[in-house]
C-alpha cells in the first residue's frame, strides 16, 4: 500500500463521485443491493484494510473482496468488480 496516494485520496475522499451510468455498472457488477452506492464505495475505501495504488491516471482501491477504480484527476468512481473467489457482504 502506498501511504501518500492512500492520504491523497483520503483527503479529498469528499469529491468521490459517480456518473449515474457508473452508478448502474457498479450495481451490476457488485451485486449491491444500495442506492447510494458513492457511499458505499467511500466506506470501502477509507477502511483501513483496504490498500490504495496509483496506476498512471487512476487509482485502485482494493480489499478482499472487491476492486474500486476511481480517477485520479477528477474523483469519479469509473467501476468496480468483484475478486474472483470472492464474497461481499
Amino acid at each position: 500500500m502506498d501511504c501518500d496516494n492512500r492520504n491523497e485520496l483520503l483527503v479529498n475522499i469528499d469529491k468521490l463521485h459517480t456518473t449515474d451510468l457508473g452508478v448502474v455498472r457498479i450495481k451490476k457488477n457488485l451485486t449491491l443491493d444500495t442506492d447510494d452506492v458513492v457511499a458505499w464505495c467511500r466506506a470501502v475505501i477509507e477502511n483501513v484494510n483496504t490498500g490504495i495504488t496509483r496506476k498512471g491516471k487512476n487509482w485502485y482501491a482494493e480489499n478482499e473482496a472487491c476492486i474500486i477504480t476511481v480517477n485520479a484527476f477528477s474523483y469519479t468512481i469509473i467501476t468496480a468488480h468483484k475478486r474472483r473467489n470472492s464474497r461481499l457482504q
